[in-house]
């Protein structure tokens, strides 16, 4: 029984993408690729001519407040390294041929990490993971809001933080939002159970436990994958490589948690004393994420953006893949946040660097604001015109206000992505051309086209031709086709490889720019070989409602397979005392929370630990056939067969190959 008993759906990969994470543990990173191009060179150039690189004020409030820079590095249980502090001490100087210097200037701001003093009884570790794990001194000891990713870089963090401030316990936690880079390390900062025997107030917006547990979990295989492209995970840190992620230098792959909140921020405003300090939450969702606050701390004149907030343009639409984020909502809440900073003296957001000064903080949020509600209005207004989404895509330019503000720029987000996401939200995905209704898959019209035009051979010269000219866009959609159409043509997969290359050294967003890179790598070196590491989610699975399972469960039974198939199993939680009922009818995965059925096939008695670990697909002999705690009555064959219907997704299957 030892085989069905490890379920073939794997919901620990489809938690991985709470965090937009591909996985724990980096592979080895692929080699440097190809010098910049005459025409890359050129592009760079112009945008170091349109661009007040040297413009110092960022550069200042980057390093202000410095207490201390970490060295050395952070490492997992396995080894494997999950920070390395010096990783990125080669973004330093003016910008190498094969980096957008844009992109280049904001690479260094990120690149200054430590603990930093924002103000008086306020403080942040930056570098420590993608996100900013913040530090508010209160009466008994730390508040500390958005514990970072994972166990091992936030226990670095808050040993950094009293290595230099003092060794005081933690007092409170702040989840900011769902996001698990927010989250996901808070078993560094205090463990369950002394957050449990010392009552320590765990602060949440509405919402943010099943949002937390459950975002994207149905697609979660599928945008794990994906975000591998997006944070540039197995590239080399080089100037040919990666640099940046747009919010920070990188993301730690470690061990994940959460703990639940014991406090729910409700209310569109609520002010809140934790520990001594006067604190005034604002519920903000559906914007960034769908459930999010920011606040202020009116004694002390500040105010923590969550991150609503950043040094750059967020994403729509990540290019991994979400549910498209509604921009209107998201200008409304930035028309919010100037009310809410009438006072302020300094922002400080849980990505990036602070802004000291009550003018500069408005005009910053006020070109947010702007920036999202011009991405929402142009967009709509072109499609209200006729317009596609790629052709308002190449339409949708900022104006020049915007344009030469370093903090609207798409470092993270990109406006050409963007506005194809509000086209989205309204519109749906389909463009309103019946030829795009039913098209062919791309490998099949992939194949027509070589064969209309005579071949893949012709279409590599053509593509050939177009990157001499430096036409790369032409080039990657030519041998796009040569590459799918012709899977074996190693000329059309380096050409493109080169191509995206190219395409990655002028990118301004560092995703696009992961996102090239790693294409390239792939078409070299093929698709991962393995996929998620499931180990380390256990202690955030064990936090999962059981229905989250179930339903991603659902989704991944092989519906063909399933046709005809009359099975009924029961599911009884032993520890918890939770039972459930699946059945398949039409093909179709049931569920729900009810006493075992008596006409059921099978039964299956378990603890939830042991069924989080089957979950996960981490469960082995002694939880399962040597375990007192699971029992199986009823047809086990019938079990089998159930089982069996479970499709497993591996999370490796290819990108820009097929």
């Amino acid at each position: 029984m030892s085989k069905p008993m490890t379920p073939a759906w794997c919901l620990a990969a489809s938690i991985a993408t709470v965090l937009a994470l591909a996985g724990c543990g980096r592979q080895a990173a692929p080699a440097a690729g190809g010098d910049a191009s005459a025409a890359t060179q050129q592009v760079n150039a112009q945008f170091a001519k349109d661009l007040k690189l040297d413009d110092p004020q960022d550069f200042e409030d980057a390093k202000r407040g410095l207490i201390a820079r970490p060295s050395g590095k952070v490492m997992g249980a396995d080894g494997n390294v999950l920070v390395d502090f010096d990783a990125f001490k080669f973004v330093d100087g003016p910008a190498p041929p094969t980096v957008n210097p844009s992109l280049w200037r904001h690479a260094i701001l990120n690149a200054q990490i430590g603990l930093f003093k924002v103000t008086e009884g306020i403080w942040q570790l930056r570098g420590f993971d993608i996100a900013n794990m913040t530090v508010i001194e209160g009466k008994s000891g730390w508040i500390v809001v958005d514990p970072l990713t994972c166990k091992e870089s936030a226990t670095a963090a808050i040993a950094f933080a009293r290595q230099h401030l003092g060794d005081r316990p933690v007092s409170a936690i702040v989840f900011t939002h769902s996001h698990a880079d927010h989250f996901g390390g808070v078993l560094g900062v205090v463990s369950a159970e002394d957050a449990k025997a010392r009552k320590i107030p765990v602060i949440a917006p509405e919402g943010f436990m099943e949002e937390a547990t459950s975002e994207n979990v149905l697609v979660g295989v599928a945008m794990g994958r994906r975000s591998g492209y997006q944070f540039g995970k197995d590239l080399e840190r080089s100037p040919k490589g990666m640099v940046d992620t747009g919010l920070g230098k990188g993301v730690a792959y470690g061990t994940f948690g959460i703990l639940p909140p014991t406090q729910l921020v409700t209310k569109p405003t609520e002010e809140v004393v934790v520990d001594g300090v006067r604190i005034v939450f604002h519920n903000v969702p559906g914007a960034e994420a769908p459930a999010e606050l920011t606040f202020s701390v009116p004694d002390r004149k500040a105010y923590g953006g969550a991150e609503n907030l950043a040094q750059t343009m967020h994403n729509l639409l990540p290019v991994r893949g979400a549910k498209v984020r509604d921009s209107l909502r998201w200008s409304q809440y930035m028309e919010q946040a100037l009310e809410q900073t009438a006072d302020t003296e300094v922002y400080f957001g849980q990505h990036n660097w602070p802004i000291w000064g009550n003018a500069r903080i408005r005009e910053f949020i006020t070109k947010q604001r702007d920036m999202y509600k011009y991405t929402h209005d142009q967009t709509v207004r072109l499609a209200n015109a006729g317009l596609t989404p790629r052709e308002i895509a190449d339409t949708v330019k900022l104006p020049q206000s915007l344009q030469s503000s370093f903090g609207v720029r798409g470092y993270y987000g990109d406006l050409r992505h963007n506005v194809k996401a509000v086209y989205q939200l309204y519109l749906g995905a389909y463009d309103g051309n019946p030829a795009n209704l039913n098209p062919l898959p791309p490998q099949e019209s992939a194949k027509r086209l070589l064969a209309l035009i005579g071949g893949a051979d012709k279409a590599v010269a053509a593509a050939q031709a177009a990157y001499d000219q430096g036409d790369y866009r032409w080039a990657a959609e030519l041998l796009n086709h040569a590459v799918f159409g012709q899977p074996d043509h190693k000329g059309a997969k380096e050409l493109l490889a080169r191509t995206y290359e190219q395409m990655a050294y002028m990118a301004e967003a560092a995703t696009w720019r992961n996102s090239y890179l790693t294409a390239a790598a792939e078409l070299r070196q093929g698709p991962p070989k393995k996929g998620i590491d499931r180990s380390g989610f256990l202690e955030m699975l064990s936090q999962t409602p059981v229905e989250r399972f179930l339903e991603a469960m659902a989704a991944g039974l092989d519906g063909p397979a399933a046709e005809g198939k009359d099975l009924k199993i029961n599911l009884v939680l032993s520890d918890t005392g939770e039972s459930f009922v699946l059945w398949i009818e039409n093909a179709v995965l049931h569920h729900k929370k009810a006493a075992p059925a008596t006409d059921a096939h099978a039964t299956l008695t378990l603890t939830k630990a042991i069924f989080v670990k089957m979950m996960a697909g981490t469960a082995g002999v002694k939880d399962t056939l040597l375990s007192d705690d699971l029992k199986i009555a009823g047809s086990k064959i019938d079990l089998v067969r159930f089982f069996t219907l479970i499709d497993k997704p591996a999370g490796t299957f290819a990108i820009v190959t097929k």
